[in-house]
């Protein structure tokens, strides 16, 4: 297995743009406020009774929607969330991955300085549809 490969937000574009796949692991309703346009939903926690939790699901609904030789850019709010996801995905055989420093939001210090520009914040294109990439379209199919 090769390491996983972090990569800016302008980065993250040149993949998507050469065929690399975006997949958002933030929950339901972050990707349903914005994501990175044709980005897929696979969370890698879950938002229940207002604590963050480990999706059981994970782990399935991802390897029934993605080969382990798919080219993936694991996206999430700030770079916590996609860099733990790309750990579990990488030993579970993912070759592929690269993971989204700053997430869609930016990674900020803990003064709330901005230190990483996100998604957003570096202008990249955006969507608030999901057109059957959305969490529950996936789960369904698999």
């Amino acid at each position: 297995m090769s390491e996983v490969r972090k990569v800016s937000a302008s980065e993250a574009n040149e993949l998507r743009a050469a065929g690399w796949t975006i997949v958002d692991v933030r929950t339901e309703d972050e990707f349903a406020a914005g994501h990175a346009v044709g980005a897929y939903n696979v969370p890698f926690l879950l938002s229940v009774s207002g604590q963050m939790v480990p999706n059981p699901e994970f782990s399935l609904v991802f390897e029934r929607t993605f080969t382990r030789d798919a080219r993936l850019v694991l996206s999430c709010a700030a770079g916590g969330r996609s860099a733990k996801a790309a750990a579990v995905l990488e030993q579970r055989g993912y070759s592929s991955l690269a993971d989204l420093r700053g997430g869609f939001n930016g990674a900020r210090d803990a003064f709330g300085q901005l230190t990483e520009k996100g998604w957003l914040a570096a202008g990249l294109p955006i969507e608030h549809v999901s057109d059957g990439r959305g969490y529950a379209e996936l789960k369904r199919r698999t």
